[in-house]
């Protein structure tokens, strides 16, 4: 009789998820914990990932939720420690936390097309630009050395970073964003090379096009329909939709189980509802 690969069973496992106040990690840590894990949401918001755990508790699963900073390496430090101290040492990162910079993206596609007043590539500001590569390359490097540690010690673990489609092909008007998800992609190549030897696995997801808080304004007119940015996307995609949050969810459990994905190490896993396939013609 064949052992089915796939159990969805995190039992006895201590999950740290970064990034686990906003809606897409927050949906990671409910479901790892949902799964059988001892999650440990992390967020810069405390608010946010102690109301997420008390949500995940009282419906009857482990969840703590810990302020952390991921670009403070001692404060990543000192979380670490308590975390040891309430759940134990970590088996599974997930690296959920990053984003964009209003300071960092440009208001026109293409140069020529540049009006009066709009901010264009020679306006972006280097702080917008260093904050977004800080937040995504550094808001993952540093959680690792933080919290793969227990792993290297246990000789085994799983290093999940969250990268993006950008990564692939950079989008118009997101330079920062798009340079910063292709330095995830190779950083999680390298960690995996790295790892190879200790027992760690280490691979990402590359979400598509998902409607969050942070580009929602992009994407709709106030008035709730599509801009003319949301219908460039849409007819770029196969599937003609917008990936849903929860349906990064079959990728993630996936590539951290280490029985179906024991072989899997250093790849990045679009989940783009078909973007990528896709030429335009």
């Amino acid at each position: 009789m064949l052992e089915l690969p796939l159990k969805i069973d995190f039992t006895g496992k201590v999950v740290v998820v970064t990034g686990a106040g906003g809606v897409l990690c927050g949906t990671m840590a409910k479901a790892f914990a949902q799964a059988g894990a001892k999650v440990a949401a992390l967020d810069l918001n405390q608010e946010s990932v102690e109301k997420l755990a008390a949500e995940v508790r009282e419906e009857g699963y482990i969840c703590q939720g810990y302020k952390a900073n991921v670009l403070d390496a001692e404060e990543l430090e000192a979380v670490h420690q308590q975390i040891l101290s309430d759940l134990g040492p970590c088996d599974i990162l997930v690296n959920g936390a990053g984003g964009n910079n209003p300071r960092a993206t440009t208001d026109n596609e293409y140069h020529h097309e540049k009006t009066e007043g709009q901010k264009g590539f020679f306006d972006l500001e280097p702080s917008g630009v260093d904050f977004v590569f800080k937040l995504n390359f550094q808001g993952t490097l540093l959680p690792t050395q933080a919290f793969a540690k227990d792993m290297v010690e246990r000789k085994s673990g799983c290093i999940l970073n969250v990268s993006s489609m950008n990564a692939y092909i950079p989008l118009t008007k997101i330079p920062a964003y798009s340079g910063a998800k292709a330095a995830v992609s190779n950083f999680t190549q390298w960690l995996a090379t790295h790892f190879a030897g200790t027992g760690i696995r280490c691979n990402a997801i590359a979400p598509g096009f998902l409607v969050s808080n942070q580009n929602r304004s992009l994407l709709f007119q106030e008035d709730g329909t599509p801009t003319a940015r949301s219908n460039k996307i849409l007819s770029g995609t196969p599937m003609k939709r917008f990936v849903e949050g929860e349906e990064l969810l079959g990728g993630v459990f996936f590539l951290c189980d280490d029985q179906a994905a024991s072989a899997i190490t250093g790849v990045v896993l679009p989940i783009d509802a078909g973007f990528a396939a896709y030429s335009g013609v």
